[in-house]
């Protein structure tokens, strides 16, 4: 049976020790900086994505040995393997609650022992897993985690809400964001931004510079800056015009 030892071996055959030391620098893994004591061994997302596929079914223990290593290509790959396993129980003729409920469990611990702990690792499961299970359920988690001081937590919080928003809901979002908007955190201002971009650009552009109307004063630039992308040039102009320094 596959287990997280053959897994790590199957990613050191990919790995690349010149990549490695471009990806602590691009990680930002250094004394003070947001992956501070973050490994990696060099494999790239493609790579670590192919391995992951060979083993879509390693049982849950397993992917459990493997968020909790220090290399970060392993806590990714752990990550991919629970959101094919998500994904394949959502499908709509074998759609397995009992197995989703366990899934999002299962993430939600990682996330909150810290094993889900930089951007990419977020961005790659927080809108799969919990996204898709909170979906049509209760969504308080989401406002817990948002209200948690952790980056990570905050950032898998308005990353599960990109799992609404691909369904057409940005409710969330935008009571989410407003509540972050003095998190003047780069990694919180990129993904406050970001998300609500994809309000407007998945929902409804309405909705978008409505918020954009009644809190573009009090936002950080950087999130401003990422909300407000695909808007043209002059309503991007008033809406920096309206924020305060």
């Amino acid at each position: 049976m596959d287990d997280a030892a053959t897994v790590t071996r199957a990613l050191a055959q990919v790995a690349s020790p010149a990549d490695a030391a471009g990806l602590q620098r691009f990680f930002k893994t250094g004394p003070g900086e947001y992956g501070e004591g973050d490994v990696f061994i060099g494999v790239r997302v493609p790579a670590t994505r192919k391995v992951a596929k060979r083993f879509a079914d390693l049982p849950l223990p397993e992917v459990d040995a493997l968020l909790d290593s220090a290399v970060h290509e392993h806590r990714l790959a752990a990550l991919v393997i629970l959101g094919g396993r998500f994904t394949r129980a959502s499908k709509p003729r074998t759609r397995d609650d009992a197995e989703r409920e366990r899934i999002a469990d299962f993430y939600l611990a990682a996330v909150l022992r810290g094993r889900v702990n930089n951007w990419d690792l977020v961005d790659s499961s927080a809108e799969i897993v919990l996204g898709g299970w909170l979906f049509d359920r209760p969504r308080d988690l989401v406002y817990e985690l948002g209200a948690d001081p952790d980056l990570w937590r905050r950032r898998v919080a308005l990353l599960t809400t990109f799992g609404f928003i691909r369904r057409g809901d940005a409710t969330t979002t935008l009571d989410l964001a407003a509540r972050l908007l003095d998190d003047r955190r780069d990694l919180t201002q990129k993904a406050l931004g970001w998300m609500l971009r994809e309000v407007g650009k998945r929902v409804d552009r309405a909705l978008l510079t409505g918020f954009l109307d009644d809190h573009a004063a009090g936002m950080g630039a950087t999130a401003l800056s990422y909300a407000t992308e695909h808007l043209d040039a002059d309503a991007r102009a008033r809406y920096r015009r309206l924020r305060r320094p």
